[in-house]
């Protein structure tokens, strides 16, 4: 500091020229000074500090110079430099101020020369500039200077250079005048114009200069009125200096394009700062006049319209629209007018816009809107160019239509113009129901949703508007308040939309839609009303131009003017509209249209009632009596008049009167019609009124017109029927005479006539109908049944159903009748026992062992009578005894069949045992044993194997047989006794040396198997493999064959039942697996041993085995079994055996249809029928086996074929010519062995098999009711069975014919395997006359009767005595079978022994009188035959009769089951025999028949157990598909009638079936399990698990959804997942939370289970909808769905925003904030982004113009989201969200232009990769709207902001 002391000192004497000197040596010193003295040093800085802070002028002006001297010759820091001005600027006086200033605008201009003009600052505080304006107030003035020099000095550089150095000073002009005093705005303003005077001096490089300052106007204060001023100063600036340069650019003919696109620029900023301030300041004219000049210079310099003005457009569109003051409409008029006409003169439009949707179209509507302006200039101006639009809507009508270019990449940002704009453009252009398809209005449903209405089935825009706007409406009247979001809509939106329609009025599909929105926006909003009263005559005279005729359009349009009548002030105006159609010189059409188009505004306003009541008077009938059409529409007014307010009809009496009298049978229907709503509201008494207008009614029997009225008219006089009952018996004559009217040719007309007849006479009461009509109930009844037209029988079925309900509450009360035996078949049967056992019956039970089983009772009397307690005996001894006895004496003669026939007779003896041990224990000790059939059981069993290992080889087989019986006869709890018969048996069965033992035991053990209870897993698989190991073990053919029957046998059980897992490891899956294991092994094995035994290729086996699961261990075991011997001559002998191997293939049919095989069933019923030889054929060869060993199979065919028929009839794998074929082949088989004289055992045994087969096929097939047999071929077979036991044969013959005729009759004998036998009535089975047919039990049929009673009084004589005792023996056994089965149900009294999977059935009383409507409908369908001849029925009128039925509360007894299989094959066989209805669906009838079935199987069985086979998952999946959809739909009915192990099994089939249906099936099974969940308590429901089990594998097949893009090819998905909704609605609330609940790894984008978890976040969003889970579910997972990748969720955020549709405000408004804050630190910032669009356009008023779109949601988001927070009850919010939102940008803006890689801060992930492509319109989108919000931003954050850089 001392070697500057001096200098400085000198600086202080009083001379300026020494002053300055001082001042140039000491800055010459700092030059050439050392380091420590130099500029840079403390000494030197200080120097230079005192200096600038001199008081002296010279010392200060010398100092600034110097140092400026200093910093050019780079001895001194820009940036040291600047801090010493500006430091000293600050302290100095102020005569200096302008010094420094110059000073630090010279050095700026030198060092951004220096820098080549790539200087900048990091921050807007450090640019020297704003250093300066912030420092003092004086400095404004110089600082303006310096900055025009800057530009003026360094434009040379680049102007676009300099502009990016002013920004960051421009911006902070601009952006603190708010923040600070007066000065500030008056700086602004100064600098602005001098900035913009400047511009003029070079105006080739000024347009740089000029955008900058436009951008700096989108950062003018918006607040108050004054900062309008200021706008509007500084855009004037901004426009006087473009006009200048516009007009200096255009005389050089330099950068016309450029200049041009820079003016559309500040006309876009000019109507952006008027949209702005129409909502705050309400004065536009100024800046509209701007704009104005702007476009006029243009047109002045003779530039050319260019595209790019479609956005002015735009804009001027909203302000238009939005104004409300006079002279600004005025304006935008001349602005729009004059673009308008440039647009033609340029000639822009000829070639191009004709063929594309131009955005003046839509200002059509608010154009109208503003003819009926009372200002002469506005309506001058409106119609001016009302009439140039009008020539542009019709050139774009007339114009080929092209489809829209989509463009490609990221779209614009909006506007709402453009938003509008693209609307129509999309509605225009796209199918109506597509789009990207989805809009924001399909949200907006008035309604909370439910599943139906959540179906976002694809409508139209314009019907989604329209019944938004009628829901808003109604919302009104009912007094409602409207949400804040609806009273925008109502407010601000209606001009808007009815722009868009307005266009969409021309469009050829949607134009109708259009017009319907518009009316209800009319409805909505009274201030439309007259603009659209002006819109609809605008329209009108368009639509009926030359060039565009369209009267539909013309109608429709017209039919609009009733709407506008529901705000009263309207009135006066359509009246007057439409009364001048009504002048008499009017044209008749537009008289006639007139007349209606006045009713209808009546209709909707009372008020108009005056006008119209002259219209409607009589004489307008008289006067218009020439033109039909005025008289039509009076009548049809006046019907409308009586229809919609009866009191004002009663004031139009006369002209009702008139009508009626006219002799146009028209006018006079219309007439009936009006007096029919004034009868029916009561206002005039029908009976009288009929007896003023009988006389002037028409003949109505060929007009079906007229006798449609009539019937409308007469259906009122049942009220007062009883007190006319002349006139109303003339009337129901009337009604009778239409309703039975035939009329060929003229189907559709008399059919409503008809119909109208029928649903008149339904309101009549059926006895008083029944008093005035002869033979009523025959007269309606065959009237159905002759009808065919679906909608007279809808009308007929409604009328039968009021009789059934009349006639069953009028019913006669049931009378108890002691049951009388009928026919003589049954008396002979009745005293059997007496007749044949009556002298002693131990001795006759020897002799007739069979019978004996069968008939006798070894009961003790005493206990029978229940007699004391005391002195009882014990029958245990007594059965013991008896069973001793008839083992010993009943032969089994090592035939297999017989072993079946004496196993079926021990059946009844166990039962009876079982029983007397049970009344002896509860006699001797009623309280001691608890489970007393068990002991009992018990009890018997130890005696039977006591005896069995003590008696004869004979006996022995019979107890073994008899073990089985008593099994079976055991409920299936009995596990102890079972599991011990099991081990006794199993035992016998490899006992290889006792023959004896092995083969009964074999054929009960297959038995015990068939009745285990479901958890004896083990014991059945034991029991099965030990049959399989000894049949292929054993040499003996016997062994093999019991084996074959026993296997047969164990079939029957596998795959049918729930299974109950008896430990935990042991699940179903596993249970099911290893039964159809057990069932593969089962069919190969026997396939095998047949094939060994019949000497064939091994085709069978494979064929077969094919079908299962290979086993190669279990093959080669089989393959190397041992076969007794390969001659044919030895197999006959042990025929039986190789019978048994066949009979135990035929009953494995069941389980393997049920394992799903069906082919398999079809190969075995093939192989059999192959084995049944032709007649010739067996004759010739059946004693050798050179030419076929097959022949040995025919005995077992022969009795095993009735099984599989029986079996195939049931599961419809027959038809009904391979029935007759078959009982013709048993018949002539039967007739060749009969005629052959042969005695060998095969012949035998083929003959006795035969009969046996013929007799149980002929009963399976008449049992079953459905197909029809000839008389003759019945009788010729029971003739032959006749033979068979009459003639001299051997004694297994006679038994072959006997028990041919007993199972004929149904005794099913030897039959074990369960065929479904009915038990039918034997009085209804057939009509009495004679008939060529039978069809139902033989037993009922009246034409067989003499035939069968001869038959049975043989057969008793032998049984009763006989020469021959075998025969005897036989005899009686064959009669004791057909008793056993016909009194069974009267013996079998325990419900133990009944084992069944479905609800038992309760029993009602059926007395019906012959001619009662249900009996003669029931017997009618009895009757119901495609096969025999005669008129066959139409299939609706079986519908119809089946829906009656249905609904009748009991039916008659009658053979339901054979009934309604019958209907099922109806529609099929009369397919070809009737022409095709099409209005009949295909496969109604199956359905129907279903329903009915469903409707009464609670009282009857046969119907449960058809539902139990079609239901069961084997069945089912034949079924054709609209009948697994019934039977799924109407799942909670079967589960009324199943009991609940059937209930069990039947969810559990259908949860495994559900993977491979189709989505109609799955739609399907939903709404059944939402019928079932709706029903039932869920608490106490035990199935519920099997429920929910279901709608987890459903759910799991839903297909994923789309909420945003529906096809019409993806309605079945949409309805899916509707039903899918609806049903998990109704399910437990904790289970729903437990499926549904989402765990944040979930969703990782990518991992596996990414797409349930979308689909379980759908449907939780859904329920939230529907209201079935609270809004807070989702909340839980906001925070995960918002930071999921943006693609994955995109579907998912709809759902949410629908969800929220109908929340609190409160609610909506933290959602928006989160999903706002979650943008600042997601790793996907566009889900948030667009969840925040979605739920910002949902909100907003632009809702109803939105398109949901991935992007258009961003792209709108600006708008949205501004709208949003300018809307009061969203003030509370707005801070944070735009805090959010500036910090969410700002980290956007760092990532797009690279300023940061990642995120370090922590909390903050950084942004992902896959956002990179979005990067750049992301940016511009957030940035757009932080501009629009820039007003809630502290000034820092508003300066960072305008200093971003976005392109």
């Amino acid at each position: 500091m001392d070697s500057y002391a001096p200098l400085l000192e000198r600086t202080r004497v009083p001379q300026p020229s020494l002053q300055k000197f001082a001042v140039i040596s000491i800055f010459s010193k700092l030059r050439s000074a050392p380091k420590h003295l130099d500029s840079e040093s403390e000494p030197g800085r200080d120097a230079i500090s005192q200096c600038l802070h001199s008081a002296s002028p010279p010392v200060v002006d010398q100092s600034v110079r110097e140092l400026c001297r200093l910093v050019t010759d780079s001895h001194f820091d820009i940036s040291r430099a600047l801090l010493e001005l500006q430091s000293a600027l600050e302290g100095s006086d102020l005569n200096f101020v302008r010094l420094f200033v110059k000073a630090i605008g010279f050095l700026v201009r030198t060092e951004f020369q220096k820098s080549n003009g790539e200087w900048r600052f990091t921050s807007t505080e450090t640019h020297p500039f704003v250093k300066v304006l912030l420092c003092r107030p004086e400095v404004q003035d110089e600082l303006v200077q310096q900055v025009l020099l800057f530009i003026a000095q360094n434009k040379r550089l680049g102007v676009v250079e300099v502009c990016e150095f002013l920004r960051p000073f421009l911006n902070y002009s601009i952006l603190r005048i708010p923040f600070s005093d007066s000065s500030s705005t008056l700086f602004a303003r100064h600098l602005i114009s001098s900035m913009a005077s400047l511009c003029c001096s070079f105006p080739i490089g000024a347009m740089p200069v000029l955008k900058l300052l436009m951008e700096c106007i989108k950062y003018l204060p918006r607040k108050n009125s004054e900062a309008f001023r200021n706008n509007t100063y500084f855009v004037e600036c901004v426009v006087d200096a473009y006009i200048m340069i516009l007009r200096n650019l255009a005389g050089r003919g330099l950068m016309i394009n450029e200049a041009q696109l820079r003016g559309m620029e500040l006309l876009e900023i000019i109507l952006s700062l008027c949209t702005y301030h129409l909502r705050h300041s309400g004065g536009n004219e100024p800046m509209l006049e701007l704009a104005k000049r702007l476009l006029f210079v243009q047109k002045d310099l003779g530039l050319q319209y260019v595209p790019e003005y479609s956005s002015v457009i735009l804009s001027i569109f909203v302000i238009l629209i939005q104004s409300e003051l006079e002279h600004e409409q005025l304006s935008i008029l001349k602005i729009f007018h004059f673009l308008l006409k440039w647009k033609r003169e340029n000639e822009y439009d000829i070639d191009k816009t004709a063929y594309v949707l131009s955005e003046e179209l839509l200002f059509i509507f608010p154009v109208i809107s503003l003819v009926s302006s009372p200002s002469k200039c506005v309506k001058g101006a409106a119609t001016d160019l009302l009439v140039a639009l009008e020539k542009l809507l019709v050139k774009t009508l007339v114009a080929p239509t092209n489809e829209l270019a989509m463009k490609g990449g990221f779209p614009p940002l909006s506007t709402p113009g453009s938003i509008a704009f693209r609307l129509l453009q999309h509605l225009w252009f796209q199918d109506q129901y597509s789009l990207s398809g989805f809009f924001f209005l399909n949200f907006a449903s008035g309604r909370k949703a439910d599943g139906k209405e959540m179906l976002n089935l694809p409508r139209s825009w314009a019907s989604q508007l329209r019944e938004y706007s009628l829901y808003i409406v109604d919302k009104r009247k009912s007094s409602l308040p409207l949400s804040q979001s609806q009273e925008l809509f109502v407010t601000e939106m209606p001009l808007f939309l009815s722009a868009v329609a307005g266009v969409l009025v021309m469009h050829q599909s949607l134009g109708s839609a259009a017009v319907d929105s518009l009316a209800a926006i009319g409805v909505m909003d009274p201030k439309v009303g007259v603009p659209l009263l002006l819109a609809i005559l605008f329209y009108s005279n368009i639509f009926t131009r030359n060039d565009i005729i369209s009267h539909d359009m013309l109608l429709k349009v017209l039919g609009v003017l009733p709407s506008l009548a529901s705000h009263s002030v309207m009135i006066p105006l359509i009246v007057q509209t439409i009364l001048p159609m009504l002048h008499k010189d009017a044209k008749p059409t537009l008289y006639a249209t007139a007349t209606r188009l006045l009713c209808q505004t009546w209709e909707i306003n009372d008020r108009a009632f005056g006008s119209l009541q002259g219209v409607l008077l009589p004489k307008g009938f008289t006067e218009s009596m020439s033109e039909r059409n005025i008289c039509i529409s009076i009548a049809a007014s006046i019907r409308d008049v009586c229809r919609k307010n009866p009191d004002r009809g009663v004031d139009l009496i006369l002209s009702v009167s008139a009508c009626i009298e006219s002799r146009d049978p028209i006018i006079q229907a219309i007439g009936f019609q009006s007096l029919a709503h004034l009868c029916e509201a009561d206002v005039i008494d029908f009976y009288t009124a009929w007896d003023v207008i009988a006389k002037h009614v028409l003949d109505y029997s060929s007009d079906p017109v007229l006798a449609h009225s009539i019937c409308l008219l007469l259906r009122w006089g049942a009220m007062d029927a009883e007190a006319y009952p002349e006139a109303s018996e003339n009337v129901l004559q009337i009604l009778w005479g239409i309703g039975a009217s035939v009329h060929p040719g003229h189907g559709s007309q008399w059919s409503t006539a008809r119909t109208s007849a029928f649903e008149a006479l339904t309101q009549y009461e059926v006895s008083h109908i029944e008093k005035n009509t002869p033979d009523f109930k025959k007269r309606s009844t065959d009237l159905l049944f002759s009808e065919t037209n679906p909608n007279v029988l809808r009308a007929m079925e409604e009328f039968q159903v009021k009789i059934i309900t009349y006639e069953h509450i009028n019913r006669r009360r049931l009378v108890k009748e002691k049951r009388v035996v009928g026919s003589k078949i049954e008396k002979l049967l009745d005293v059997f026992p007496q007749v044949v056992f009556s002298s002693g019956e131990r001795s006759k039970a020897r002799e007739l062992p069979g019978a004996a089983l069968l008939c006798l009772s070894f009961t003790p009397k005493d206990l029978s009578n229940q007699g004391a307690s005391r002195g009882l005996r014990d029958p245990h001894a007594e059965y013991e005894n008896a069973m001793v006895e008839i083992a010993a004496s009943l032969q089994l003669s090592r035939n297999i069949f017989v072993a079946l026939l004496a196993l079926q007779s021990w059946k009844p003896f166990m039962r009876r045992w079982i029983r007397a041990d049970i009344l002896y224990f509860d006699a001797k000790s009623p309280t001691t044993v608890l489970d007393k059939s068990s002991k009992a059981a018990n009890d018997i069993l130890k005696s039977m194997i006591r005896i069995a290992e003590e008696v004869i080889p004979r006996s022995s087989e019979n107890i073994a047989l008899a073990i089985g019986a008593l099994c079976l006869v055991l409920p299936p709890s009995a596990h102890t006794v079972k599991s011990t018969a099991s081990k006794f048996l199993l035992n016998w069965l490899f006992q290889h040396e006792h023959e004896h033992r092995q083969w009964s035991a074999a054929i009960s053990l297959g038995l015990i198997s068939s009745c285990l209870h479901v958890t004896d897993h083990k014991q059945k698989y034991q029991n099965i493999t030990g049959l399989v190991e000894v049949l292929c073990g054993s040499k003996s053919t016997l062994v093999k064959g019991a084996c074959g029957v026993g296997l047969g046998f164990s079939c029957q059980d596998l795959l049918t039942r729930v299974e109950v897992a008896d430990n935990s490891d042991l699940d179903k899956e596993t249970i099911q697996i290893q039964e159809e294991f057990l069932l593969g092994k089962i069919v190969r094995a026997l396939s095998l041993m047949i094939c060994q035994f019949t000497q064939s290729s091994s085709d069978i086996v494979e064929s077969l085995s094919a079908y299962f699961t290979p086993d190669t261990y279990d093959l080669d075991s089989i393959r190397t079994a041992n076969l007794p011997c390969e001659n044919c001559d030895d197999l006959e002998e042990d025929i039986w055996g190789v019978a048994g191997l066949v009979l135990g293939l035929a009953s494995s049919v069941g389980a393997i249809y049920r394992a799903g095989t069906h082919d398999a069933v079809l190969k075995i019923k093939g192989l059999i029928l192959s084995w049944i030889p032709h007649v010739n054929y067996l004759v010739q060869n059946y004693g050798s086996c050179s030419e076929g060993a097959e022949i040995v199979m025919s005995v077992g065919s022969c009795l095993a074929l009735p099984i599989v028929v029986a079996f195939c009839q049931r599961v419809d794998l027959m038809d009904d010519n391979e029935l007759d074929h078959l009982l013709n082949g048993y018949r002539d088989l039967i007739s060749e062995l009969v005629s052959v004289k042969k005695s060998g055992s095969f012949h035998q045994s083929l003959l006795m098999a035969s009969c046996i087969g013929a007799g149980s096929l002929l009963a399976c097939i008449l049992n079953e009711g459905v197909h029809s047999i000839e008389v003759e071929c019945v009788k010729g077979l029971l003739e032959l069975f006749r033979k068979c036991y009459s003639n001299p044969y051997p004694p297994l013959i006679h038994l072959g014919g006997m028990l041919g005729v007993v199972n004929a009759m149904g005794a099913s004998a030897g039959i074990l395997v369960h065929m479904n036998h009915l038990t039918s009535s034997m009085q209804t089975g057939y009509d009495q006359k004679e008939s060529r047919y039978l069809r139902g039990p033989l037993l009922s049929s009246p034409v067989c009767q003499p035939n069968l009673i001869s038959l049975m009084q043989d057969i008793f004589l032998v049984a009763q005595n006989s020469d021959e005792h075998q025969l005897q023996q036989y005899a009686a056994w064959a009669v004791s079978f057909l008793r056993h089965h016909m009194w069974s149900k009267e013996l079998l009294n325990s419900a133990d022994s009944i084992k069944t999977n479905v609800a038992g059935s309760n029993p009602v009383s059926q007395s019906f009188s012959d001619d009662n409507v249900v009996m003669r409908l029931s017997l009618w369908l009895m009757h119901l035959s495609a096969s025999e001849t005669g008129i066959i029925a139409n299939v609706g009128t079986v519908v119809t009769v089946l829906r009656c039925l249905s609904r009748a509360p009991r039916l008659p007894v009658l053979d339901w089951g054979a009934i309604i299989r019958r209907c099922m094959r109806y529609e099929a066989q009369v397919a070809e025999l009737l022409p095709p209805d099409a209005a009949l669906k295909k496969g109604i009838l199956r359905e129907e028949c279903l329903l009915f079935s469903l409707s009464h199987a609670n009282q009857i069985d046969p119907l449960l157990t058809f539902l139990d086979e079609l239901s069961d998952l084997s069945r089912f999946r034949t079924l054709e598909l609209n009948l697994q959809s019934c039977l799924l739909v109407h799942l909670a009915d079967l589960i009324k009638v199943f009991s609940g192990s059937r209930i069990e099994k039947l969810l559990n089939d259908i949860t495994h079936y559900l993977s491979s249906v189709t989505s109609i099936l799955r739609i399907s099974c939903w709404k059944g399990l939402y019928q079932c969940l709706d029903e039932a308590s869920l608490d106490s429901v035990d199935y519920v698990y099997q429920i929910e089990k279901c709608m987890e594998v459903l759910f799991s097949l839903l297909p994923a959804q789309s909420a945003s893009v529906i096809e019409v090819d993806q309605l079945s998905s949409v309805e899916e997942w509707s039903e899918a909704v609806r049903c998990l609605g109704k399910a437990r609330r904790g289970w729903l939370l437990d499926f549904l609940q989402v765990l944040q790894e979930d969703l990782v984008q990518g991992a596996g289970q990414f797409i349930e978890v979308v689909k379980k976040i759908q449907v939780k969003a859904k329920l939230v909808r529907t209201g079935s889970l609270p809004l807070t579910e989702l909340g839980r997972l906001k925070a995960y769905i918002l930071n999921s990748e943006s693609h994955g969720v995109w579907d998912v955020l709809i759902e949410v925003v629908a969800a929220l549709q109908h929340a609190e405000g409160s609610v909506r408004r933290q959602w928006v904030v989160d999903a706002v804050e979650i943008s600042c630190v997601s790793s996907y910032p566009s889900t948030a982004l667009r969840f925040l669009g979605l739920l910002c356009g949902n909100c907003c008023k632009y809702m109803p113009l939105l398109i949901l779109d991935r992007l258009t949601v961003l792209s709108d988001l600006p708008v949205t989201l501004t709208s949003l927070m300018s809307n009061p009850s969203w003030e509370v919010v707005a801070e944070s969200v735009i805090s959010f939102l500036w910090v969410s940008t700002e980290r956007i803006y760092n990532w797009a232009t690279q300023k940061v890689h990642n995120d370090d801060t922590p909390g903050i992930q950084p942004i992902d990769e896959s956002e990179s492509d979005m990067a750049v319109f992301l940016l511009r989108v957030m940035h757009r709207a932080c501009v629009s919000l820039k007003d809630h931003l502290p000034l820092e954050k508003q300066l960072r902001l305008a200093n971003m850089v976005v392109n």
